[in-house]
Parts: structure tokens; C-alpha cells; sequence
């Protein structure tokens, strides 16, 4: 059964205000769509400047805890070379005390002894008094041994090589603790560059994620909107071949009531009655003259 024309316009209509909808709600569709993927590219940049600070920290760092290893390596032999030194001391002073008959280390031991029972046992005066003059005289012994020593040429000297060493070793440790200070912050910079770069990576697949949905979705309309756009133009043949054929039609009849107008004209004619000019016309019209 053939539709109204009227309905059919209406249909079309009704679609082509959809069609807008659909057209409208795609194209800000795709407008999103760009807006995330500038979002997520700007976002892609401050990722790749992030790993390139990441390895400048990282290549830093190694090669601070190169130096480092080097560092401590030259410290390992200044520690050794301070341990011979004072090894080398302890024997000439022990060489000296047996030279001199006395020993340093057992007066020192009783001195500290005698000051710790002055200070913290309870005494009588007379045992305080011989305790103080027992502590003056080991100190004076002590010091007058030292005297001695001090006026040792080969003590001496080696009193100043163990000095230089422990300086030695001691600038060195300082060195290794500067680089390895160092070394610490280049990576603590470098872990700290990281999580950041984590977390933007971590909005970047989220991102990612969004422009998929969104893609999905204007091609999803897309196809609703070129399936109307199809429909319209379905109708719209639809419409123009309904029209068409009411015009022929329309045509048909008034060409079918010509002739039968003509006809009675053309009997009329036969019988020899007078005929007017419009007559005439209709004859000629109906190709019957």
C-alpha cells in the first residue's frame, strides 16, 4: 500500500532533525577527542623531558659511585698505610720503654685507676693524701718520659709520618663520604623524576583509555547519523517518484478528458454543426485534425 506523501515528508523531517542531533553530538565527539589526545601528547612531552633528566641524574649518579669505588679503594690503602705507621710507633716506643725501664702503657693503667678510686670510693684523709702524692708522681713520672721520648729524633719522625697519614686517610674518608653524599642525591633525584614520571604515564593511559571510549562513540553515532542521512534520501526518492507519478497520472486524466471532450467535438463535427474557434483548438489538441 503507498504511503501519503504527507507522512512520508513527515518522516523525513523527524529524521533530519535527528540527523543534526547526530551530526552535532559527533562532531563534539571528535572536538573531544582532539582535545584528549593534545592533553595526552603534552603530557607524552613532559614524560620524555622527565626521562631525559632521569638520565642525567642516573648517568650522574654512576659516575659519582664510580668514583667512589675508586675513592675508597685509595682510602682502603691510606687506612693501611695509617695502621703500619702506628704499628711502626708502638714498636719504637716499646723499644724505648725497655731502654728507658719503663712502661707507659701500665704507668697510664694505674693513673687512671688511682683518679677513678680518688674520685668514687670513700676514704680517710690520710689514705686520700698518699692516693693524691701516688697520682703526682706517675704524673710526673709520665711526664718526664714523654720529655724523653719527645727529644727522640727517630720518635719523632715517626710521630709525624703517623700524623700525615692519619690526615691522609682522614681527607680521603672525607672525599669518599663527599662523592658518596653526592651519588646519594643524584639518585634520590632520579627516584623522585621517576614517580613523577610514573604518575604521568599513569594519567596518559587514562587518557588513552578516554579517547578509545570516545572514539568508539563518535563512530557509533557516525554510523546512526549516515543511516538517517541514507533514510532521507531513501524518502526522498520515495517522495519525488510518488510525486512524479501524480503527475502523470494527473496528466494522464486530464489528456483522457481532452480526448473524450474532443471526440464528442469531432461527432459533432461529422454532423455538420458549426463549431467555435475553442472547438478548433481542441481538435487540433487532440491531434483529430
Amino acid at each position: 500500500m503507498e504511503r501519503p506523501i504527507e507522512e512520508l515528508e513527515r518522516e523525513r523531517e523527524g529524521l533530519q532533525k535527528k540527523a543534526n542531533e547526530l551530526r552535532k553530538k559527533r562532531d563534539d565527539l571528535h572536538l573531544q577527542s582532539k582535545q584528549l589526545a593534545k592533553e595526552r601528547d603534552d603530557l607524552n612531552a613532559e614524560v620524555r623531558a622527565l626521562r631525559n633528566k632521569i638520565k642525567e641524574h642516573k648517568k650522574k649518579r654512576d659516575e659519582l659511585n664510580e668514583r667512589v669505588k675508586h675513592a675508597k679503594k685509595k682510602r682502603d690503602e691510606l687506612n693501611k698505610a695509617y695502621l703500619s705507621a702506628k704499628k711502626k710507633l708502638r714498636e719504637i716506643e716499646k723499644s724505648r720503654s725497655s731502654a728507658l725501664g719503663v712502661n707507659i702503657s701500665r704507668l697510664k693503667k694505674e693513673l687512671k685507676k688511682l683518679e677513678l678510686e680518688q674520685m668514687t670510693k670513700p676514704m680517710t684523709p690520710a689514705k686520700e693524701k698518699e692516693v693524691i702524692e701516688q697520682i703526682a708522681q706517675l704524673h710526673l713520672k709520665i711526664k718526664d718520659y714523654e720529655k724523653k721520648l719527645s727529644e727522640d729524633v727517630k720518635l719523632k719522625r715517626a710521630l709525624e709520618e703517623l700524623q700525615i697519614a692519619r690526615e691522609k686517610a682522614e681527607k680521603q674518608h672525607a672525599q669518599v663520604e663527599t662523592l658518596a653524599d653526592k651519588a646519594q642525591s643524584e639518585h634520590e633525584n632520579m627516584i623522585k623524576l621517576l614517580k613523577q614520571s610514573d604518575n604521568l604515564i599513569k594519567k596518559v593511559n587514562e587518557l588513552q583509555e578516554k579517547i578509545v571510549f570516545v572514539k568508539i562513540e563518535a563512530d557509533k553515532t557516525h554510523k546512526e547519523f549516515i543511516e538517517c542521512v541514507d533514510r532521507i534520501h531513501e524518502l526522498e526518492r520515495i517522495i519525488s517518484s510518488t510525486k512524479e507519478k501524480h503527475k502523470r497520472e494527473r496528466r494522464e486524466k486530464e489528456t483522457s478528458s481532452i480526448k473524450r471532450e474532443a471526440y464528442e467535438v469531432f461527432e459533432r463535427f461529422k454532423r455538420g454543426e458549426k463549431l467555435s474557434t475553442e472547438d478548433l483548438l481542441l481538435l487540433q489538441k487532440a491531434g483529430l485534425i
